[in-house]
């Protein structure tokens, strides 16, 4: 099959809204290379992309604390302070000097995923000449191009086309099947990506606001009969099957059929999932001061439809959800606090739905199988202008979650010493950026095991960019190996000295951010004897000196607990 005729069929079909609790979205459905790419797939992978919408400020949401000065001067009325109760969250002080960043002090939930090892931030992510426009911007990170590149398709299109060359069964009559009963993916809320757009830049995917009441209109038709195909007017041609009037028609009206058994489906498995109760409460609404539209947390409910469909038992690969408002020109912050305002109740919801989305799909048994990553069509500029907000700019951060990454930063703060160069805007050439579609090809190759062969042509700009097929990034990786490195450096119960010991010992401890600790002195049999802190603990070295005297002579274990983690060593008592 020719490419051409692959995106126009692939246009065919993709998305009609489908409502499960009040949610909208569209199906990326329905073409046999589609449902085929699924069920072929050498793992149970899933994808969630969470698209900010708007161009997030990078800038305030990572902050860059080892050129803080510069970063305030650069931006007074919107900078994050560094002192005081609404500080930035200090993110990790064993990462590198350029890399020692801070978070929103509303990102509780991304820090407390960072500190378990289940957040990669990749920095100054983008692509050289970044383009200011919103629908340029969302054109090029889904068509995984350049940024003087013609657009004529999506790069998961392409990758689909590579990989399923071959006809299959007949769409929409042959599907679902008993193979593929779920569509490949599925896009929350109203508009329509450009990851499945065809050659012809023709939407690949409809985007109908009353699908009801646009099938009526269709059947209604004066002159058309479905179950005939014929107009009994004889105008135009009695048998429409061959003219481009009947194949249109047909096919709409096939996708009517096939959205039918996928709403029901899909809705069968909400329930099954919905039949399980996690015990995880996802947020609704920002717990300080937010403007209006701001209040409400727009992603828990669609996150938490993903897990209750997966966990019922949903074969979609794909996911996008999206959330609005980070085009943040005017009152980004409040006048009177740069902490507070749009892009703080903004980031609270990300990092707040996020948190629920991870320890919900932990207490389903998902974990292992879903990541999920934010992307923004562009980043803020560095200075800030005289509304309290900040312009359309180039760069910005990556966030990555899941159980399978390798948790930490990649890449290295932004140099702020080359803004004034750049006209106010964060440097966008090649040798200061991370390219985006060397994050997707990283994705593609380590997480749904495309081969690197198949890289220059999903992504033949990234080759002709200088890049190598077999560049990837250090995203993700064994989950034993690089969890055990991140946190044995981080978290750390040293041993006991003396040790063995008569009257007593001290037992000393690291933790690499505040965290509830309890430690304590349990038999061997794991019975505790006695518990010696229970309490939130602040980051830092603590040190406890233990009396034993009056303890019968033998051998006792030290228990030290946070939420995530558990160590033990041994005490012996002569």
């Amino acid at each position: 099959m020719k490419r051409r005729t692959f995106l126009k069929q692939m246009t065919r079909g993709l998305a009609l809204p489908i409502v499960i609790n009040g949610i909208p979205f569209r199906q990326l459905m329905g073409l046999p290379r589609l449902q085929r790419w699924a069920r072929m797939s050498t793992n149970d992978k899933v994808l969630v992309i969470v698209q900010l919408h708007g161009g997030n400020d990078g800038l305030n949401t990572v902050i860059p604390v080892n050129q803080y000065s510069d970063y305030y001067n650069l931006r007074p009325n919107l900078a994050i302070p560094d002192t005081g109760s609404r500080r930035f969250i200090a993110l990790d002080p064993l990462l590198p000097d350029e890399q020692q960043a801070g978070l929103h002090p509303d990102m509780v939930g991304l820090k407390a995923l960072y500190d378990e090892g289940k957040l990669s931030i990749i920095q100054n992510v983008g692509y050289e000449h970044m383009n200011g426009s919103h629908f340029k911007g969302r054109d090029i990170w889904f068509g995984g191009v350049g940024y003087d590149d013609p657009i004529s398709s999506g790069w998961i299109g392409r990758y689909l086309e590579l990989e399923y060359e071959q006809d299959g069964a007949a769409y929409p009559e042959d599907f679902p099947n008993s193979s593929m009963p779920d569509p490949l993916g599925l896009e929350f809320g109203s508009d329509v990506s450009l990851g499945f757009h065809t050659e012809d830049t023709i939407p690949a995917a409809i985007a109908i606001p009353n699908p009801a009441g646009f099938f009526d209109l269709v059947n209604n038709l004066e002159g058309y009969y479905e179950e005939i195909n014929v107009d009994p007017r004889g105008i135009p041609p009695t048998t429409l099957e061959n003219s481009p009037y009947g194949k249109e028609l047909a096919w709409i009206l096939g996708i009517e059929d096939s959205t039918d058994d996928y709403a029901q489906r899909l809705q069968e498995l909400y329930q099954i999932g919905n039949a399980f109760q996690s015990g995880v409460v996802y947020p609704t609404t920002y717990p300080l001061q937010a403007p209006a539209g701001k209040l409400h947390n727009p992603l828990s409910l669609q996150l938490q439809i993903i897990a209750k469909l997966l966990h019922g038992g949903c074969k979609t690969k794909v996911f996008l959800v999206r959330i609005g408002g980070f085009d943040t020109h005017v009152q980004q912050v409040e006048s009177y606090n740069n902490t507070l305002g749009a892009h703080a109740a903004l980031l609270y919801h990300v990092a707040s739905a996020m948190k629920a989305f991870q320890d919900d799909l932990r207490a389903r048994g998902l974990e292992d199988r879903v990541l999920s990553v934010t992307i923004s069509e562009f980043g803020r500029r560095a200075r800030s202008n005289g509304s309290y907000g900040s312009d359309h700019g180039t760069v910005a951060p990556m966030f990555v979650f899941g159980k399978q990454v390798n948790p930490g930063m990649i890449g290295k703060n932004p140099d702020l010493s080359k803004v004034p160069q750049k006209g106010g805007n964060l440097s966008d050439d090649k040798e200061d950026i991370v390219d985006y579609r060397l994050v997707f090809s990283t994705i593609l190759q380590d997480w749904f095991e495309v081969s690197s062969d198949k890289i220059p042509l999903i992504f033949p700009s990234l080759i002709d960019d200088g890049y190598q097929a077999t560049d990837k990034l250090p995203l993700i990786g064994s989950r034993v190996t690089s969890l055990d490195n991140f946190l044995k450096v981080r978290y750390r119960l040293e041993s006991c000295y003396p040790n063995p010991a008569t009257d007593h010992t001290t037992i000393s401890f690291y933790i690499n951010s505040p965290q509830h600790v309890e430690l304590s002195i349990v038999s061997l049999q794991g019975e505790r004897l006695r518990t010696l802190v229970h309490q939130p603990m602040a980051a830092g070295t603590h040190h406890y000196t233990v009396d034993l005297s009056g303890w019968r002579p033998g051998t006792y274990l030290c228990r030290l607990r946070t939420p995530f983690w558990t160590d033990t060593k041994k005490i012996i008592k002569l």
